[in-house]
């Protein structure tokens, strides 16, 4: 043997690289072969499962909506809704209408207020009662939370005329006290004197029934908070305003957008608690769109008037939900 045969190492020879298509553990696809494509009844899987979703859906806003539309662009009045007389197709007269129609504008403005004020003062409270929720001991968190859910499971009636009570004139006890204040005489007060005051009773009962909802998603947002973000964000020297603003609120991010879309929805279509409120005839300061286009419909007996109105009340909720889809959207592609 010589010195060469002895000092050189026999190599193994090379394995080759597995191919693009091989799987962990699995074979290769054959040569040539194209790679496999999802069936068509992979693809129609989640369609079947949202098919009865999309049936009722059809079925029980369907017809309302189509035939919302169809009034919309008709002349429909008393005497085509018992039949004497054909509805006649005007176009887009209902729409010229109400367009040019000062008071509906005045609705149009009063009912953005309304809604804006609702929802920034439903979030705010929200938001503050979800962090207080996680600060406080356990008995006090279940009693904070048994009273949530019992203010949010009651009936909208019921809570109307427990409010209706609250803000009486002669008997309401929130007059009684604050007349106890020094200096305050409040026996007698009218709350419904005028609109903008009214309509802030108003918007409290409405942000007393909604507050509940928003505590308890964004109690279950909060717990989704790292802990290591909060004390990293602390050692950094942010304060609790800095590690809600840095940590807490892009996290919950996500969840804001979808309960502020929702309430602005909610908010928007507010109907028994202002026609209770008003004894079944709101005055025309405390006309919201849907309680407009109600007594456009059914008090002045015109429908076709009245569906225009709910048409484009329809459509700012729409334009509404574009953005709501847009920001959802822009975090998707983020995350």
């Amino acid at each position: 043997m010589s010195a060469a045969e002895t000092t050189t190492a026999k190599v193994p020879p090379t394995r080759p690289s597995p191919s693009p298509r091989t799987g962990a553990g699995g074979p290769a696809d054959a040569p040539g072969k194209p790679a496999r494509k999802p069936s068509a009844g992979g693809a129609a899987v989640p369609w079947a499962l949202l098919a009865p979703c999309l049936l009722v859906i059809v079925l029980v806003m369907g017809y309302p909506l189509v035939r919302l539309v169809t009034l919309s662009f008709q002349s429909f009045g008393k005497s085509e809704l018992w039949g004497f007389k054909d509805a006649e197709w005007v176009g887009l007269q209902n729409f010229n209408a109400i367009l040019g129609d000062g008071e509906f504008w005045a609705v149009v403005v009063r009912t953005i207020v309304f809604t804006a004020g609702a929802v920034i003062l439903t979030m705010v409270l929200g938001m503050l009662i979800a962090l207080l929720m996680q600060r406080v001991s356990g008995w006090v968190k279940a009693l904070i939370s048994i009273a949530l859910v019992a203010s949010w499971g009651m009936p909208i009636i019921v809570a109307t005329a427990i409010f209706k009570w609250i803000f009486d004139t002669d008997y309401g006890v929130l007059n009684w006290l604050l007349s106890k204040l020094p200096g305050v005489e409040m026996v007698g007060h009218n709350w419904f004197a005028s609109g903008p005051q009214g309509l802030a009773v108003i918007t409290l009962l409405v942000v007393w029934g909604a507050v509940p909802f928003v505590v308890i998603t964004l109690s279950a947002g909060l717990t989704q908070v790292p802990k290591e973000m909060e004390e990293a964000a602390r050692l950094d020297g942010a304060g609790a305003w800095g590690v809600f603003r840095w940590v807490t609120l892009p996290i919950l991010k996500p969840i804001l957008v979808m309960l502020t879309t929702l309430s602005v929805i909610w908010d928007m279509g507010v109907f028994p608690q202002v026609f209770v409120m008003r004894g079944g005839n709101p005055e025309a300061e405390f006309q919201l769109l849907t309680t407009y286009s109600y007594q456009k419909a059914f008090v002045v007996n015109d429908y076709s008037g009245g569906s225009a109105i709910a048409l484009v009340t329809v459509l700012l909720l729409l334009g509404v939900v574009a953005v709501y889809m847009r920001q959802m959207l822009k975090i998707g592609e983020v995350e």
